[in-house]
C-alpha cells in the first residue's frame, strides 16, 4: 500500500508519499482548503488510496485525521515519542518539516499499526466540553493563586478576583452542559451509571473516563486500559547493578492520570477494594505516591471492568478481585 508520512503543525503540514520506489514531497495548509490541494496530488499522482501516518501533537492532527478516514484512506495516529525513537535508531542529524514527513512514512512503512477512527459525534462532544472545562478549572487555579499573591496592588487583585467569579458561573454552566448532554445520549447516561456505581468516581470523573477513554470497554485486557492511561510500572532494572525504584510510565494519557488522581484518594476511604489494596501496599512499606499512583491504575482497572460487563460495581466482587 502507497504510504503516506504527515508531519503537521497549527499553520501547514508536510507530506512524503511513498509510492513504489519513489518518494513524494509536498507542504499544504493546515485547513480545509489544503486538505482539499492534499486529494488533488494525490489524485494527480493516480494515487486512490493511501496508509496515512501522523503525530497525535496537540489537536492539530485530528481534522486532517477525519478528513483522510471519510475519504477512504487508512489513518494511523502515534504518540510523538515513537517517531523521536525511530529517528534516534537511525541516527539522524537533520531535523526539518519534510525530513519528518519522510521519517513518519519511513516509520509508517515499518511498523505494524493499529488504525484510527474519528470519535462518535456525541463523544467529540462530550471531549471538546470537558477539555474546555478543565481549562477553566486550571486558568481559575492560577487566579486565585495570583490573587493570593502578598503585596499585590490592589486594583490587580480585585481584576483577578472578578475573573474568578466569572470563571465560576461559566464552570457552573459547562457542568450543566455536560449533565445535559450525557442526559440526551442513552449510551452516555447508561456507562455513567455503571462509572458512578464505583465508590470514588462520581459524575465528573464518569465525564472524564467517557470523554478521554470513550472505547474503554473495547480495549483487550486491563493492562492495555492502564497502559494508555500511563498508569502501567516502569521498572529500572539491569543485571545486579541497576536497581532503580518502580515508578509510572506516564506515557499516555495526561488528562485522565489528572482526573483520577482525587477519585482513587477519596475512594480509599469509601470503596472498599481500593481500602483494602492500599492497606496491603502500605503494610508492605511503599510510599504514599507509589500507593496513590498503584490505587489510580486499581480504580482505572475496576471502570474497564464494570464497562466490559455491563454490571454495576459489586463490593465483594472487587474485593475479591483487589
Amino acid at each position: 500500500m502507497t504510504i503516506l508520512g504527515i508531519d503537521i503543525s497549527k499553520r501547514d503540514f508536510h507530506a512524503a508519499l511513498l509510492h513504489g520506489d519513489q518518494t513524494a514531497r509536498k507542504s499544504f495548509p493546515n485547513s480545509a482548503k489544503g486538505f482539499e490541494q492534499l486529494e488533488k496530488w494525490l489524485h494527480h499522482r493516480k494515487v486512490d488510496e493511501v496508509f496515512a501516518c501522523m503525530e497525535a501533537t496537540g489537536a492539530y492532527w485530528y481534522a486532517l485525521a477525519k478528513f483522510l478516514f471519510n475519504g477512504g484512506h487508512s489513518v494511523a495516529v502515534v504518540n510523538p515519542r515513537r517517531i523521536k525513537a525511530f529517528a534516534e535508531s537511525e541516527l539522524l542529524r537533520t531535523k526539518t518539516d519534510a525530513v519528518d514527513a519522510g521519517l513518519i512514512a519511513r516509520f509508517a512503512a515499518t511498523q505494524q499499526l493499529q488504525l484510527w477512527k474519528p470519535l462518535a459525534p456525541e463523544i467529540e462532544e462530550l471531549q471538546g466540553l470537558y477539555r474546555h472545562l478543565e481549562f477553566l478549572k486550571d486558568s481559575r487555579s492560577q487566579h486565585i493563586i495570583r490573587e493570593q499573591t502578598p503585596d499585590l496592588p490592589e486594583r490587580v487583585r480585585r481584576s483577578a478576583q472578578t475573573i474568578i467569579e466569572q470563571l465560576d458561573i461559566q464552570i457552573d454552566e459547562l457542568e450543566r452542559a455536560i449533565r445535559d448532554h450525557i442526559d440526551r445520549h442513552p449510551g452516555l447516561k447508561s456507562k455513567q451509571n455503571l462509572l458512578t456505581s464505583i465508590p470514588g468516581i462520581g459524575e465528573t470523573s464518569a465525564a472524564a473516563i467517557l470523554a478521554e477513554m470513550p472505547a474503554i470497554d473495547e480495549f483487550r485486557s486491563a493492562g492495555a486500559v492502564a497502559a494508555y492511561a500511563g498508569l502501567s510500572p516502569l521498572i529500572r532494572q539491569s543485571g545486579s547493578s541497576v536497581r532503580g525504584k518502580s515508578r509510572l510510565c506516564k506515557t499516555g494519557n495526561g488528562r485522565l492520570r489528572k482526573a483520577l488522581y482525587f477519585p482513587a484518594i477519596v475512594g480509599e476511604r469509601y470503596n472498599p477494594t481500593l481500602k483494602a489494596f492500599a492497606q496491603r501496599l502500605r503494610a508492605a512499606g511503599k510510599a504514599s505516591m507509589v500507593i496513590i499512583g498503584a490505587m489510580m491504575r486499581k480504580l482505572l482497572v475496576i471502570a474497564y471492568g464494570v464497562l466490559k460487563s455491563g454490571k454495576p460495581f459489586d463490593p465483594l466482587l472487587g474485593a475479591l478481585g483487589a
